[in-house]
């Protein structure tokens, strides 16, 4: 799994710290100590899996004696009525572990899933799928690594991997010419500037400006196509703003390189996924 586990780790233990400050105390009063029990993951509608290992990794954390067989990898997908993995473990660890292993699983499932539908709606034309920054405090790189799972790319990770330069960036800058200017002087190596523009006169000073990409911000897809003809692949071209499941592959038509989506993880829908015992 493509994510820092130090970092995954503490995210576990955040959310078990929030979901048992003082234990379990139906499960104590319920379940003996000594009870061994086993069952599986069980999809309850259609969908992509992301997440599982995240499941395994908490769980073991509430107890290394829970153990995950034949587990489906991550990308899987999977239909209603699926078996993702078998468990056994002592009960009340288990019980404990549900919820939250759950949280995780069905998220990043959701968002795998979601992501996989855009992607196969562009298929065929040269665009790919990104994500954007609208993500869960706390989440983000499990987030984004669920949209790789589903077959999209990462936009930026964070503020300081890329300069994008937005509408409020070039009001304060006084203008596309000056933000390039001062944002040229001042770029590390390796580092792309990327600038939105709303009309086919600011892709025109983008380009002119020495932009590495030129974001299309709320554009109609009649100033798309002509944008796409301006630039004549001369660098990427981004749409972005108010891109549906409706819109997607319209906006993908018109040859852009990349399309971003901020509905992959600030509007996606949870997939259903439970844990049954034996």
């Amino acid at each position: 799994m493509d994510v820092n586990l130090k970092k995954l780790d503490a995210l576990i233990a955040l959310a078990l710290d929030e979901d048992l400050p003082a234990g379990d105390i139906t499960t104590e009063a319920i379940v003996s100590p000594g009870y061994l029990a086993s069952g599986v993951f069980l999809a309850k509608e259609n969908g992509v899996l992301a997440g599982l290992e995240v499941a395994a990794r908490l769980m073991a954390a509430v107890d290394p004696a829970i153990e995950l067989r034949n587990a489906k990898k991550d990308g899987y997908e999977f239909r209603g009525g699926d078996i993702l993995a078998d468990f056994s473990g002592p009960a009340v660890s288990v019980l404990k572990a549900e919820r939250s292993a759950l949280n995780f699983l069905q998220r990043l499932s959701g968002i795998a899933t979601i992501t996989r539908t855009f992607v196969e709606e562009v298929k065929g034309t040269r665009a790919s799928i990104l994500d954007t920054r609208k993500t869960t405090p706390g989440w983000r790189e499990l987030e984004k690594y669920a949209v790789r799972i589903g077959g999209g790319k990462n936009h930026r990770m964070s503020l300081s991997d890329m300069m994008l330069i937005k509408d409020n960036h070039i009001r304060l800058a006084g203008g596309i010419k000056a933000a390039l200017e001062k944002a040229k002087k001042q770029v590390r190596p390796g580092i792309k500037i990327e600038i939105e523009a709303t009309n086919l006169e600011e892709v025109e000073e983008a380009l002119e400006g020495g932009a590495d990409i030129i974001m299309l911000d709320n554009m109609e897809l009649s100033l798309i196509r002509q944008a796409v003809r301006l630039v004549s692949s001369l660098v990427p071209l981004e749409v972005s703003g108010k891109v549906n499941l409706s819109t997607v592959r319209e906006l993908a038509l018109t040859g852009v390189d990349f399309i971003s989506v901020g509905a992959l993880t600030h509007s996606f829908r949870s997939v259903d996924i439970s844990l049954e015992f034996d």
